[in-house]
C-alpha cells in the first residue's frame, strides 16, 4: 500500500485489509483449528452452490441494505476465501441490526458506526502516510493558468478530487491532476468544468469470481468507490505487455473523481463479478491541465518562480463564460 502512494496512486486500505489481513492472514492463522466457516458482520451475501454442484463458483451478492452494502470492499477476495465465509447480516438492514441489539440488550447497542480506516484505529491517515513516507515539499499550480499558488507536503498526501489540506485562500480548490515525477500537484476552482471530466478508464490486477469474467463489450454496473451509487458502463477486454489483462471501461456519465489506485467493482444485476485496480483515466476530448502548467511543472529550478501569485476571491471576480483551456493531450 505504501508503495502505491509512493507511485502517486490512491489505494483503498479497506479492500486490501479484507483481502490480505481479515480473510488472508487470519484464515491462514486458524487453518489447523478445525473451523469450517468464518462468520463476519459485513453487509453482503454469499450464495453457496447446492451440495451436488459443490465445485461451482460461489456468488457474492448485494446485501439487503443498499446504503451499508460492503460488496465493494469484498470484491477482490478469491473463491477460496469466499468458500470459508458467512455473512449473516446480508439479509437484514443496519436499522434491523440495531433494533435486535436493543431487544437483546447488547452492550454495544448504542455504538456509533465505524468511520475509521480498517487497521489504523484512531490514527489519522495523513499521520500514517507521513510516518512511513515522510514529507517532500513541492509546488501547487493552477491547472488552467499554470500560476504558482503555493507549496504542498508531497504528492502522496493528495488524491484526485481532494479539497482538504491544500491551505489555499479564495477556494474551494480541488486537486485535478498530479505530476509524480516532478512532485507537482495541479489544482482548480472549476472542478466540474468540461475539461476536468473523466469518463473512461483502464483497470488492471483483475479478480473475477468466475473464470470467464464479463463478456467483451458487455454492459454492466460498476462502483468506483464505497457508495450506494452505481455507474452504468461498457467494458472492453484488452491485453497489454505492461499490465497483462486489462479492462477498458467507459461510463455512461462523467465522474471527475476517478483516481489511479482505487478499485472498480463490477456488477451484473445483484451479483458482484469482481474488481480491479484503476490504472489511469482520461477523456478523449480534453485534459485538465493546460500546456503552460505542464511546462512549469517540468522546470528544474523552481526557485525561479519567485513568490506565489496573489489569489483573488471568486466573489470579487467577474465571471465571463469560460473558454476551454488549450491543453496538451
Amino acid at each position: 500500500m505504501i508503495n502505491e502512494y509512493r507511485n502517486g496512486r490512491t489505494p483503498n486500505p479497506d479492500v486490501l485489509c479484507n483481502t490480505r489481513i481479515k480473510f488472508g492472514a487470519f484464515l491462514e492463522a486458524i487453518e489447523n483449528l478445525g473451523f469450517d466457516y468464518i462468520a463476519s458482520g459485513h453487509y453482503a451475501h454469499v450464495v453457496h452452490p447446492p451440495v451436488e454442484n459443490a465445485e461451482e463458483p460461489l456468488v457474492l451478492q448485494l446485501s439487503k441494505d443498499e446504503i451499508k452494502d460492503q460488496t465493494y470492499f469484498l470484491s477482490h477476495l478469491s473463491q477460496a476465501q469466499l468458500r470459508r465465509l458467512l455473512f449473516p447480516l446480508g439479509c437484514i438492514t443496519k436499522d434491523e441490526v440495531r433494533s435486535l441489539a436493543v431487544q437483546m440488550d447488547l452492550p454495544n447497542q448504542a455504538r456509533k458506526d465505524s468511520q475509521g480506516i480498517c487497521f489504523l484505529g484512531k490514527v489519522k491517515f495523513s499521520e500514517f502516510v507521513q510516518r512511513h513516507i515522510g514529507e517532500m515539499e513541492g509546488i501547487l499550480l493552477e491547472a488552467e493558468t499554470g500560476d504558482y499558488l503555493g507549496m504542498h507536503r508531497g504528492f502522496w498526501f493528495y488524491t484526485i478530487g481532494q479539497r482538504q489540506g491544500l491551505r489555499l485562500s479564495g477556494g474551494p480548490w480541488y486537486v485535478v491532476e498530479k505530476d509524480v515525477q516532478n512532485n507537482v500537484v495541479f489544482v482548480s476552482r472549476n472542478y466540474y468544468s468540461l475539461d476536468k471530466r473523466r469518463r473512461t478508464f483502464r483497470v488492471g490486477s483483475l479478480n473475477w469470481f468466475s473464470d470467464s469474467g464479463p463478456a467483451d463489450n458487455e454492459r454492466l454496473k460498476c462502483k468506483v468507490r464505497h457508495s450506494p451509487d452505481f455507474h452504468d458502463c461498457t467494458v472492453t477486454k484488452e491485453q497489454t505487455e505492461e499490465n497483462g489483462d486489462v479492462l477498458a471501461v467507459r461510463l455512461s456519465e462523467d465522474d471527475q473523481g476517478l483516481a489511479a489506485g482505487q478499485f472498480a467493482a463490477f456488477y451484473r444485476d445483484s451479483a458482484c463479478l469482481g474488481s480491479g485496480i484503476i490504472l489511469d483515466s482520461w477523456d478523449e476530448m480534453s485534459f485538465p491541465v493546460c500546456a503552460k502548467a505542464l511546462e512549469t511543472a517540468r522546470m528544474e529550478d523552481k526557485s525561479k518562480l519567485g513568490k506565489p501569485v496573489r489569489i483573488m476571491n471568486l466573489e470579487h471576480l467577474v465571471k465571463p463564460e469560460p473558454e476551454p483551456a488549450k491543453c496538451e493531450s
